[in-house]
């Protein structure tokens, strides 16, 4: 008998160890296999025997899972559940499958293939096949990525390097901690090819700290694969978990020793990058990509997906959601099909009311736009992004207004104060939005409660006192509204990246699909 359960950061903080240790103790003869996550992550601890699933399980129900009793906890044949059976899984087709340092496990399920392929090619051949496949970035902008790589290429150097951007730190976003925890050997592989492409010798991958399983999974996986990639070297490095340093520039400054500031470009990283050396940035998440895209060929990869959009993107499922998970498809699914037909509408029961798109920053949708397809180009028509490929849903009791707060609250936190319009604009953003609110609580209670004023014309009026009680408050909500559109303005724009230049995002968003929460009878212009 083999038993698979899942030591993922997210099934261990449910009691993965805790199962496996009952499991142990209860089927001493069985074959326990410590696996990565499937990704159904309302199910963990999940636990897998002889290719039956059951979840989410606690050690009490270990003997009635053995005994064969545990029929409420039975889900069957895991790659058969609509939740996986749906996906298209290239980047996470070992997910559930392999353990994550198993060297045989990866060998067997294709690894390696990509960087064979790739070694009996040129360097440009490999650009040229990168390019072809339509794969960008899936950090946020979207860039191709054999762009940038044809860039350092031609960039002539005596040195470059490869950094992996793994400081994910957007909220509702899991994806590159799973490829670390579960499959780091595919993302050696993409690193190893894409120095090949380049002609880097060394790379580093950049983690938040608040990851230590992944980093300890990394530094594991880098040990006993070094062999097989030589002559090409990969370090990981430790963040200390600002969130800026997610920005490129930010990122090199912090490996090269420095504090963790944006850099004004140009140059761009691709001709003076780290250490002033050509240099190519890659997420996770689309350096994971390349051992398909070289093993299998750019027409494979392309196929998949729509528009300029090609291949497929890891979504992440999160907030107030039945079936919270991770959902790898191609480009192309609607935002809709996501939230309610895959991750089954709101586990509180009531509506669902908004759902944010790319992390802190991105974009509320509400249920009218649920038909926008998952496509950047798409998403920027509709006043969104795609960014990393998170999805928060939120219900009914939302208060889009303290929505909007915390967007310019966390940027005013997260800011590097390089620049004034994310340094101070975040700060006054939180103040206007602050002044709206109070407008908004003011206009609303004046109308329920209207108290007249000593010394005013209408103090012998209660209804004349009541509606300029309103029309004062309504003057203030205006006057602030007009203040805020404007300020977002100059952040989106005047701000050196994207911590500044996409806080407007969740604030104008907010403000024009929900501006009853803003004490707002119509959507602001």
């Amino acid at each position: 008998m083999q038993i698979r359960i899942s030591d993922d950061a997210l099934a261990l903080a449910c009691g993965a160890d805790r199962v496996t240790t009952a499991f142990a103790k209860a089927a001493p003869d069985a074959d326990i296999r410590r696996v990565s996550s499937w990704g159904m992550h309302w199910l963990e601890p999940l636990v897998e025997i002889d290719g039956i699933g059951y979840g989410p399980v606690t050690p009490a129900d270990v003997d009635a899972i053995l005994f064969g009793t545990a029929d409420a906890l039975r889900i069957g044949r895991i790659e058969d559940h609509p939740f996986i059976a749906s996906q298209t899984r290239l980047t996470f087709a070992r997910a559930g499958k392999t353990r994550s340092l198993s060297l045989d496990d990866y060998d067997a399920t294709g690894g390696w293939k990509g960087l064979r392929a790739a070694q009996a090619m040129t360097a440009l051949q490999i650009v040229e096949t990168v390019t072809a496949s339509g794969l960008r970035g899936r950090g946020g902008a979207g860039f191709p990525a054999g762009i940038k790589w044809k860039t350092v290429l031609d960039a002539p150097a005596g040195r470059k390097y490869i950094v992996c951007n793994a400081d994910e730190g957007d909220s509702g976003t899991f994806a590159d901690r799973m490829v670390m925890e579960g499959d780091p050997y595919m993302l050696i592989e993409g690193m190893a090819i894409a120095g090949l492409a380049t002609g880097a010798g060394k790379g580093f991958i950049y983690v938040r700290s608040e990851y230590p399983h992944a980093i300890a999974k990394l530094e594991a996986a880098v040990a006993r694969s070094r062999m097989i990639i030589a002559p090409f070297e990969i370090e990981v490095r430790e963040g200390a978990g600002a969130y800026v340093c997610g920005e490129e520039t930010s990122l090199l400054n912090s490996l090269e020793g420095k504090r963790g500031e944006v850099r004004a470009k140009p140059p761009l990283p691709a001709h003076e990058g780290l250490f002033g050396c050509p240099t190519v940035i890659n997420n996770v998440l689309t350096l994971a990509a390349i051992p398909y895209v070289l093993a299998q060929g750019a027409e494979a990869y392309a196929a998949y997906g729509m528009g300029r959009s090609r291949g497929t993107m890891p979504i992440q499922l999160a907030g107030n959601l039945k079936y919270g998970g991770l959902y790898e498809t191609a480009f192309g699914v609607t935002l809709g099909e996501l939230v309610d037909d895959i991750g089954g509408g709101c586990e509180s029961g009531r509506p669902v009311r908004a759902v944010q798109v790319g992390g802190p920053l991105g974009a509320y949708f509400p249920p009218a736009l649920f038909d926008t397809p998952f496509d950047y180009e798409a998403f920027a028509a509709a006043d969104g992004l795609i960014g990393h490929g998170g999805v928060t849903v939120f219900d009914t009791e939302v208060d889009m207004a303290a929505q909007a707060r915390f967007a310019m609250t966390f940027c005013a936190v997260e800011s590097c104060g390089k620049c004034t319009p994310c340094r101070l604009g975040s700060t006054r953003g939180v103040e206007t939005i602050d002044r709206i609110i109070a407008a908004r609580d003011l206009a609303a209670s004046s109308s329920v409660h209207p108290e007249p004023v000593e010394g005013s014309s209408s103090s012998g009026d209660p209804a004349l006192k009541e509606r300029a009680s309103t029309r004062s408050a309504q003057t203030e909500l205006e006057d602030a509204v007009i203040l805020i559109e404007d300020l977002c303005d100059t952040m989106k724009f005047g701000s050196l990246c994207a911590l500044g230049g996409f806080t407007p995002y969740p604030v104008l968003s907010a403000l024009h699909h929900f501006p009853e929460d803003f004490g707002l009878k119509e959507a602001a212009e």
